[in-house]
């Protein structure tokens, strides 16, 4: 099983988004078949807590605009880890620090990249 093209979706939007706020190290992962929770993980990182804000507040309101909200939202507060649930899609955003300690590519490195725009991966 892959992901459904709507998810896939999601993922493009979500990292174009994020490279537009300059996110770093931008990669999504087909989880669909280790997961029955969602379709794809997207994983962005950026060297400070303001920027990850930023980088957030980018992805909701793109995904807003095509009609996304999110279910859940954890870590708004320190602004160290977001994770954002859109159900098929669960965008991670991490600040440089976190994403080197809990290391979730490698985790999920069993699972299929999902390939990303170019634009998007000429940020990385």
């Amino acid at each position: 099983m892959t992901a459904i093209s709507s998810s896939v979706r999601l993922v493009q939007e979500a990292a174009s988004a994020a490279a537009d706020k300059l996110a770093v190290d931008i990669v999504a992962f087909d989880v669909s078949d280790q997961l029955a929770l969602a379709d794809a993980f997207v994983l962005c990182s950026a060297p400070n807590d303001r920027q990850v804000r930023a980088i957030v507040e980018a992805i909701e309101e793109r995904l807003s605009d095509l009609g996304q909200k999110p279910a859940h939202r954890e870590g708004e507060r320190e602004n160290r880890w977001v994770l954002l649930d859109y159900l098929d899609v669960v965008v991670h955003v991490q600040h440089e620090e976190e994403r080197a300690y809990y290391s979730l590519e490698r985790l999920w490195a069993d699972c299929p990249l999902i390939p990303l725009d170019q634009a998007v991966e000429v940020t990385n």
